[in-house]
């Protein structure tokens, strides 16, 4: 039944598709189709607006209009939906799904293994998968490690990404603007409660889009109800690193 109430509006001549306001939507109302957010449905959004303030061109306001009635079962269902879409797929004979560790991971060994340059050598990559996605939090390589979160363009436009970034850590892959950014937030939760992470360094590019990974990694950490040090690069197209920060 629709009714006149609050709720969220969208102005698409704004929105970068930054996609900061995806994860900020406890309802998961929120999603990014086409490199625009978008409403998956009337009946999820409660209207209060607690995606507002991570929108960094204000594309997001609340306003009256006729919609369907907020549907806290409908919400609950979507959100059920959206953990099983997440949940890592069971090892199979597709090789993306099978965990493999090619190296051992203590300090000592991973500061000595040959890394990939101009005279060649070894990869510094030591576990397989490495897309998010796939990387369940059961996984033996994430415990105790020092992990890398990076935007997927980052490998393609850091010249030197394995020995400026990947040594010595254990490397997590994505797209926040065209993956599920809930799905994310689930899986780093999961992954930050579980795994005893004695760092997370996010490596992100200088385009707007990539910056959500960062809401994703604040949320998840709230999630989880623990924080790990988190270092915080930003790296432009042409791979130079523009910021570094703590937080």
């Amino acid at each position: 039944m629709k009714i006149m109430r609050k709720i969220i509006e969208i102005d698409e001549e704004l929105c970068n598709g930054c996609g900061l306001c995806v994860p900020d939507c406890a309802e998961g109302s929120l999603v990014i189709i086409d490199g625009k957010a978008r409403m998956v449905s009337d009946k999820l959004c409660d209207g209060l607006g607690a995606c507002l303030g991570s929108c960094p061109t204000g594309a997001l306001q609340i306003i009256e209009r006729e919609a369907e009635d907020f549907d806290e079962e409908a919400v609950e269902k979507h959100l059920a939906e959206q953990k099983y879409k997440a949940t890592p797929p069971k090892p199979s004979g597709c090789p993306s799904a099978q965990i493999k560790t090619f190296a051992p991971q203590t300090p000592c060994q991973g500061a000595n293994r040959p890394i990939m340059g101009a005279g060649g050598g070894a990869s510094a990559l030591t576990h397989w998968p490495v897309q998010i996605r796939l990387v369940p939090h059961t996984a033996p390589f994430l415990q105790g490690a020092d992990l890398l979160v990076a935007a997927d363009c980052c490998a393609v436009s850091a010249p030197n990404f394995q020995q400026d970034f990947l040594t010595g850590k254990i490397v997590m892959m994505g797209c926040p603007k065209f993956d599920d950014a809930e799905m994310y937030v689930q899986r780093f939760s999961e992954v930050i409660a579980n795994c005893n992470l004695n760092s997370l360094t996010i490596l992100i590019m200088e385009v707007p889009c990539c910056s959500s990974m960062n809401g994703i990694i604040k949320q998840a950490m709230e999630r989880a109800g623990k924080s790990v040090p988190v270092e915080q690069i930003t790296i432009s197209t042409q791979g130079t690193v523009l910021e570094r920060k703590n937080w």
